[in-house]
């Protein structure tokens, strides 16, 4: 028997399956959401609907092809023994996720449903790894599309959705992530993903609560928005990241990984960020924080608006509990890695390429690099 903190279980083949639903149901919802604006006659918001639809499509589509191109075995066949140019029509006609969740849910049927023994570590430790890549293709997802999607509906319509699907995407990344390394011995699963859940599920409610504000304030508070978004992106691109195996997907890369710097924080290098994380959350709590006191003190009239009271209480509620389980989580629920120099601040990432040195010339695969490259979310 394998143990359990990397075994493929059902309940994570139920959530595959899940999460594939969830994602026909977003884009489905979405659509319908442009053509009723569409026939209001509300041109503006149709249009930027379905832009933020297309931007996510666009670009989870380029990486999952360049993904399943850079993907070889030791025969130079990609993953899906298939040929580049049948991998690219596929991609071209937007099947790229749907084709990821059909393969995991395929294979992880087999293992998790149809195979009475237990299968070999590899085998889960593949699936895991299948999940990973999936999982992130669903991260860019999310916050290409989803996130300022809902930022633009609370601007239109009001306080009615939450950012729940943005939260378990980076929730569902980091757990797939953490199975599929091996040398990171995870604590009771359990415990740590609440924790982590309820850290992610707080801050990014209380920084799209308070960019609502911003915007309601005035619509011209976008342009900090993109000023935050070439911040992040800069900061990015400053760190050197080697994600992807050509110079224009990386750019594409960092400039996405800016735009979920917008919402929330994301270890783009895999190194101890201890102090890029305090200076993070000291700016995030500075915009949360002043985000209803502007608005109070500009238009007086609000100050007694039961919305602004509400708004305002769960973005400093939010505030106040994701930072505590922040500390929480990284006090005492942080899983350690087999190698104890993580204690000295050297990254994962910085261990496995010097192994990869040590036994001979040949390079990790960028397969590997993908999975190694966030080892703290």
């Amino acid at each position: 028997m394998q143990p359990s903190d990397v075994v493929f279980s059902k309940r994570r083949w139920l959530l595959n399956a899940g999460g594939l639903a969830f994602y026909v149901l977003d884009i489905c919802t979405d659509v319908a959401l442009a053509v009723q604006y569409f026939e209001q006659k509300q041109y503006v918001w149709s249009g930027m609907t379905v832009m933020f639809v297309m931007a996510a499509v666009v670009v989870t589509q380029i990486f999952s092809c360049a993904w399943y191109w850079e993907d070889k075995d030791e025969n130079n066949q990609t993953a899906l023994d298939m040929s580049k140019r049948k991998i690219a029509v596929l991609h071209v006609f937007v099947l790229g996720i749907n084709m990821r969740y059909y393969y995991l849910l395929k294979e992880g049927f087999s293992v998790c449903w149809k195979t009475k023994q237990a299968a070999a570590a590899n085998i889960h430790h593949k699936l895991f790894w299948m999940a990973t890549d999936l999982s992130m293709l669903k991260l860019f997802e999310t916050f290409l599309e989803s996130a300022p999607q809902l930022l633009l509906q609370l601007y239109i319509r009001g306080y009615n959705e939450w950012p729940l699907l943005q939260t378990w995407s980076l929730v569902d990344y980091w757990h797939c992530l953490r199975k599929s390394l091996p040398n990171v011995k995870d604590k009771s699963s359990r415990l740590p993903t609440a924790v982590y859940l309820i850290y992610k599920v707080c801050t990014i409610t209380s920084i799209i609560l308070s960019y609502s504000l911003y915007v309601t304030l005035s619509i011209y508070s976008t342009v900090g928005i993109t000023i935050i978004w070439l911040l992040g992106t800069t900061w990015v691109h400053l760190l050197q990241t080697n994600f992807c195996s050509s110079r224009c997907l990386e750019l594409l890369y960092r400039a996405v990984v800016g735009v979920i710097l917008i919402f929330s924080f994301f270890n783009a290098k895999g190194k101890n960020t201890k102090e890029v994380m305090v200076v993070y959350y000291v700016f995030y709590s500075l915009v949360c924080v002043t985000a209803p006191l502007l608005l109070a003190f500009l238009k007086p009239e609000m100050r007694t608006a039961v919305f602004l009271w509400t708004v305002g209480g769960l973005i400093y509620g939010g505030l106040l509990f994701g930072l505590l389980s922040l500390h929480m989580y990284y006090r005492f629920l942080h899983p350690p890695t087999s190698n104890a120099n993580e204690e000295n601040g050297l990254s994962n990432q910085s261990r496995d390429d010097e192994a990869d040195e040590v036994d001979g010339p040949r390079q990790e695969t960028i397969t590997n690099k993908r999975l190694k490259t966030f080892l703290q979310p």
